[in-house]
């Protein structure tokens, strides 16, 4: 637990952050897109829009908003005594650009149904390894660009394929060569490690706790396997150009369960 206060004191001087009383401390950004980790007293309870917070035993917990979050949420805070702190959070929209991609396989811009199939119960294995609710607090860690690169592809962008609208961009896409060493950002466990996804290709998915993860999309080669426990920069795999891509690079995303959230507001500094 030591370790964890120090880092915590540590990490506060790089995000803006908020005490709302001695007993609840919270920072990142109120934005849509971002994430919010605190501490607050232990046997404390914690509703985000009336959504059950997990809390650590010691007292930390994360949240967060996705792309498309509306600008006010509602934070409840039980405490063990019957206190109830009720607080407005103001969330900050964001202007989103259009990212137009052309020359792709139109089997990736309007797949087969027997594709869809296989598309199908990627999804599944997808949101299952999103679904995880550890109780692990490796997500209280600093992140750091799992690769050095060119960023070619932001969080939030509205997509357009071969001239088709599709679901926004929800990652960062780095392009690096192929082959370059992808270091996990903080420490994590193997929540997903496939070869073959469909859109995807070498997947990893890594549960950094309370239902943050991380994922690393379209690699040449895995160098994990479901389950492992990973320490922060540890070699995860290398950049390809597998599932639906135009060129070698890595698409990271981050994940707080289904809310969808800014890889960039987790790094505090240029890759």
């Amino acid at each position: 637990m030591f370790k964890y206060i120090i880092y915590y004191i540590f990490i506060l001087q790089f995000f803006s952050f908020e005490v709302f009383s001695q007993q609840l401390t919270y920072y990142g950004e109120l934005t849509q897109g971002g994430l919010i980790r605190g501490k607050v007293e232990a046997d404390a309870e914690i509703f985000l829009d009336e959504k059950s917070v997990k809390v650590s035993k010691d007292g930390f917990f994360v949240f967060g908003f996705g792309r498309d979050h509306p600008s006010n949420s509602i934070l409840i805070i039980k405490y063990k005594n019957g206190s109830i702190q009720k607080k407005l959070l103001k969330i900050r929209s964001r202007d989103w650009g259009i990212q137009r991609i052309n020359n792709l396989p139109s089997k990736m811009v309007k797949p087969s149904k027997e594709s869809l199939e296989i598309i199908k119960q990627n999804n599944k294995e997808i949101l299952e390894a999103r679904s995880i609710e550890s109780n692990e607090t490796w997500f209280l860690q600093e992140f750091f660009w799992p690769v050095k690169g060119v960023v070619t592809g932001i969080y939030g962008t509205r997509r357009v394929l071969n001239g088709k609208q599709m679901q926004p961009h929800y990652g960062i896409d780095i392009a690096a060569p192929k082959g370059t060493e992808v270091r996990a950002p903080a420490n994590g466990r193997v929540s997903l490690a496939k070869t073959d996804h469909y859109y995807t290709g070498g997947t990893i998915i890594l549960d950094h706790g309370h239902g943050l993860s991380s994922a690393y999309l379209h690699l040449n080669k895995l160098n994990v396997s479901f389950g492992d426990d990973i320490l922060k920069g540890q070699i995860i795999g290398f950049v390809g150009s597998t599932g639906r891509s135009t060129g070698d690079h890595l698409d990271w995303r981050i994940n707080w369960f289904k809310s969808r959230i800014d890889p960039q507001l987790l790094v505090k500094n240029k890759m």
